[in-house]
């Protein structure tokens, strides 16, 4: 009997339901990946991730031929030209069983669902698998039986579920036959119509997913809290490209971080990047159980009447880092030149945009997917909506970052603004956070687009007429 592993946002060997499931008793196992670029452009994903998801594509299908498995990877438009094809494949390579890890954007869902009606009237059993959280999506819920829209208590019931089921992870499956020749797909990013990408900010392979999550835990993971918001320092795991094609688990990094702390260290620093895995896990669970969400709505659904601002040419300051706002021009330039932006900095520029500015999140919430290696729509949502104060467990709408303040907190010496914005490098550290604040500014860089003060009244104006 033929079985078949769909590959999709799961490009690994190890912990892998879907690839495991389909090893099972030696049995007859093909691979298939659909490329759908114009999905993907619908779904605003940058040139950066393209780049990634093909060099792990490229990366996986070796490591399948090492296990027997032969991988072929086919075009299609979008979703529903990937149907027909999968359909087609299946016919000619005679499966029986199709396997699946699931994905819960909406679009993934209703082609899931096509897919399943479609191949069960053909008599071919499809396999589905929850694996992008640690706890399976639906588990973890309120004790009226409902998904929860606050993270603190997700989290303390998350951390319950781990504790009582003791999550595992998958090793890599035997080979189920003998090796096989691997040739390199030949994409890029170019030839399947995206512009050139930046550099490649990590190695696209599994193995490389491993060294950084190990090298993170090794040397940083201890003094996680405790430098995790400075952007000038190497405090964070960067991690995220590697989860955000599944070239890495969820599950995997919270067992490797529950046994480095086994090891010792300040438990503080590794407890706190654990906490970031749930955040993880809720915001799956919310796109899971609030489908609107991926629709571009918002989670909560009085917002929906804000009036926001027209974008405009502060929308075009925001994107190209010229706002004359150091640390969010900063932030965004690192975006652009990179694909990757500091944590802390997506909270200050997302804040600007949909506070200060009060233009609508959902343009800053493309921007950021359209730049970044790491665009995940869950998580990305969820921050925007948490910044713009539209979403589940959001920001209070009265709470609003002063990026001058926050650059004076997380970037004492100015040392992130000097590397990215280089006309206020002479800037003392003081004048750097402000240089409108302290008279003439140097030549080349803008005066500040808005009032931080003024317009956090305006914000908070809008948010309460809400009420009336």
């Amino acid at each position: 009997m033929s079985h078949l592993v769909w590959f999709r946002n799961d490009l690994r060997t190890a912990d892998n339901p879907a690839l495991t499931a389909a090893c099972g008793k030696g049995q007859n196992v093909r691979a298939l990946f659909i490329l759908t670029p114009g999905q993907w452009q619908d779904h605003d994903w940058s040139p950066a991730r393209v780049q990634q998801m093909l060099g792990h594509l490229d990366d996986l299908g070796r490591a399948l031929a090492k296990l027997g498995i032969p991988m072929d990877i086919l075009e299609a438009d979008d979703f529903s030209e990937s149907i027909r094809l999968l359909t087609d494949y299946c016919h000619q390579h005679g499966t029986r069983v199709l396997h699946f890890n699931e994905e819960y954007g909406v679009n993934e869902r209703r082609r899931d669902k096509q897919v399943r009606d479609q191949l069960s009237k053909e008599e071919i059993t499809v396999n589905k698998y929850r694996d992008q959280t640690v706890t399976p999506v639906g588990t973890i819920r309120t004790g009226k039986d409902e998904p929860y829209s606050v993270f603190t208590p997700f989290s303390r019931r998350w951390l319950r579920w781990i504790e009582d089921t003791t999550p595992t992870v998958l090793p890599v499956p035997s080979p189920v036959g003998e090796p096989l020749p691997w040739r390199n797909h030949g994409h890029t990013p170019e030839t399947l119509g995206f512009t050139s990408p930046p550099p490649a900010l990590v190695t696209a392979s599994e193995s490389g997913a491993h060294d950084q999550l190990d090298w993170f835990l090794e040397e940083r993971g201890g003094d996680y809290k405790a430098k995790r918001d400075f952007p000038a320092v190497d405090g964070t795991s960067q991690l995220s490209p590697y989860l955000a094609v599944g070239a890495l688990s969820g599950r995997q990094c919270l067992i490797a971080a529950r046994e480095a702390q086994s090891r010792g260290g300040n438990q503080e620093g590794f407890s706190t990047w654990v906490n970031e895995i749930a955040w993880r896990d809720f915001y799956i669970h919310i796109l899971y159980h609030y489908p609107r969400v991926s629709m571009h709505r918002a989670f909560k659904p009085d917002t929906e009447a804000l009036r926001w601002n027209d974008p405009g040419e502060h929308f075009e300051a925001w994107k190209e880092g010229r706002t004359g706002i150091p640390i969010v021009d900063a932030g965004m330039r690192q975006l652009r030149e990179t694909g990757w932006m500091h944590n802390r900095l997506r909270m200050i520029t997302a804040m600007f945009l949909s506070k200060n500015l009060f233009i609508d999140w959902r343009l800053g919430e493309a921007w950021f997917m359209q730049n970044l290696v790491d665009g995940f729509l869950a998580s990305n949502n969820g921050g925007w909506q948490w910044s713009a104060s539209t979403g589940t467990d959001a920001a209070p709408y009265f709470r609003v970052f002063n990026p001058a303040t926050q650059s004076e907190r997380f970037d004492p010496k100015g040392e992130f603004i000097r590397r990215w914005v280089p006309e206020l490098a002479k800037l003392d550290n003081k004048r750097i956070h402000n240089p409108a604040a302290g008279g003439v500014i140097p030549g080349g860089y803008p005066r500040p687009v808005v009032d931080l003060k003024e317009s956090r009244k305006e914000a908070i104006a809008r948010f309460e007429a809400l009420k009336r």
